[in-house]
């Protein structure tokens, strides 16, 4: 943009805006990478002006040739970013008068900053959410890969990380996919949200031109237009939902992340995460420190930030367009920037680590995890499930004052607390407890295979 035309955009001051205020309400540093979608919506709102005979033609080529021009400076890096234009949206624009002269003006015929900005943001969120949707996919795929390999290893499942019952190590990573999948819901339901196409709305209150709103969506894939131009330049509530969906996926990847460390840990040994993805300590020499799946869950914070940030920003905003809502990208890209990476780095820590099947096995066999069964055992012989429950809980606490697991104890010691007990008590074997579980989404084998190929459908292969 030449000087006088910078200048008129303040003819209604009588002085120039403040060095300090101009850097301080600038947003260039981080909105210019919206530069692609700014100028795709250029191009198709320029070329809707034309076919409406509102700008010619011929003006019309002129200025898309000349946004084209500055697209290949951008990617080439021979495009300057200039902090007092403020935006991506007044850097190009400038750019494009330096090439074309005061034509480029009409570009902005029956558009307003506001609904610009509105549609440049969709647009980058629509591919956004769609990468989004591959990354988690293919963080699955490497669950799945880890579970269909390790398809017979049993392990205790627990709560209150105290042992619980026996699973199969493949139903336990089929729960992360799980949460995975809705991760993957919640962000193709945003996309709903997201594909709608604001541009044509002006500042506020629609534009005074014979504009026609579905072609421009047309070209920019958008299935729908904005109903309400208020509305469409005055609330950000898609990207709050993105944000949310971001941190609930973060949230998933904090509580694996914190498995992972404590499995890793000596005092468990399940896993051992491969050499890539650990760091080593500065003065001990014997350790693996799991920093990576550690900066995951201390992430997960950033994530958290950027959405109470933005709530914050528009819960007390008036309608319609408020200046406050150029705060709403900043912590967006943060997010997006934590988000990405942190899956991909799962994804590949999580493929590549080893499984320590004995060792599960090993602390479950010497621990008291088939005390629901055997409750379960009596009450099958007759006994109402809460008596059966305060048998099992005095027999545990026998059994663990003799050091003693339920495999080493004799039937004499099981009928000292209840003369149900027979000879069958011993079929009550882990084995037995898991093929047990065969209720749909239960730890059976039958039902975890089943889950897998189920799961594998759904995700299909990398």
């Amino acid at each position: 943009m030449s000087r006088k035309t910078s200048q008129s955009l303040r003819s209604r001051f009588e002085k120039d805006m403040d060095a300090g205020v101009a850097a301080f309400v600038a947003s260039i540093g981080f909105d210019r990478r919206l530069y692609r979608y700014d100028i795709t919506a250029s191009i198709a709102h320029v070329e809707m002006l034309a076919e409406r005979s509102i700008v010619p033609a011929r003006d019309a080529e002129l200025i898309t040739n000349g946004l084209i021009s500055i697209l290949q400076e951008i990617e080439g890096n021979k495009f300057e970013f200039c902090t007092e234009l403020e935006d991506i949206h007044m850097a190009i624009e400038r750019r494009l008068f330096e090439k074309i002269g005061d034509v480029a003006g009409k570009l902005h015929t029956a558009r307003s900053r506001n609904d610009q900005v509105a549609v440049d943001i969709r647009l980058f969120m629509k591919d956004t959410v769609i990468e989004t949707i591959e990354k988690i996919r293919i963080l699955q795929i490497s669950l799945l890969d880890v579970a269909e390999s390790h398809k017979g290893v049993v392990m205790s499942g627990y709560t209150h990380l105290q042992q619980a019952q026996p699973v199969l190590f493949a139903h336990h990573l089929l729960a992360y996919f799980e949460m995975f999948q809705r991760d993957k819901d919640r962000f193709q339901d945003c996309f709903k949200r997201v594909d709608i196409m604001p541009l044509g709305s002006g500042a506020l209150a629609g534009v005074a031109y014979p504009i026609d709103r579905r072609s421009v969506a047309k070209r920019l894939g958008f299935s729908r237009i904005s109903a309400n131009s208020i509305d469409a330049v005055s609330d950000r509530d898609f990207l709050i939902e993105y944000e949310a969906a971001a941190a609930m996926t973060m949230m998933h990847l904090s509580r694996f992340a914190e498995e992972l460390i404590l499995w890793s840990s000596a005092e468990f040994s399940f896993i051992s995460l491969d050499d890539a993805y650990t760091t080593s300590s500065s003065i001990m020499p014997q350790k693996k420190n799991p920093d990576v799946a550690e900066l995951v869950r201390g992430k997960t914070g950033k994530v958290y930030g950027s959405l109470i940030g933005l709530l914050t920003v528009m819960k007390g905003l008036p309608l319609a367009y408020n200046r406050d809502m150029q705060e709403d990208k900043e912590g967006l890209f943060a997010s997006i920037d934590t988000l990405f990476p942190s899956l991909d780095i799962f994804a590949g820590m999580v493929k590549t680590m080893t499984v320590n099947a004995g060792r599960m096995f090993t602390v479950m066999q010497g621990s008291h995890v088939l005390a629901t069964d055997l409750a379960d055992y009596l009450v099958k012989k007759g006994l109402p499930f809460r008596e059966a429950h305060t048998v099992m809980g005095k027999l545990v606490n026998y059994a663990i004052k003799k050091g003693k697991s339920f495999g080493d104890l004799k039937l004499t010691e099981f009928k000292r607390f209840s003369p149900m007990f027979s000879d069958d008590v011993f079929s009550i074997t882990i084995s037995e407890s898991l093929a047990s579980r065969n209720a749909i989404g239960g730890t059976a084998p039958s039902q975890v295979f089943k889950a897998l190929a189920k799961a594998r459908r759904m995700v299909g292969r990398r």
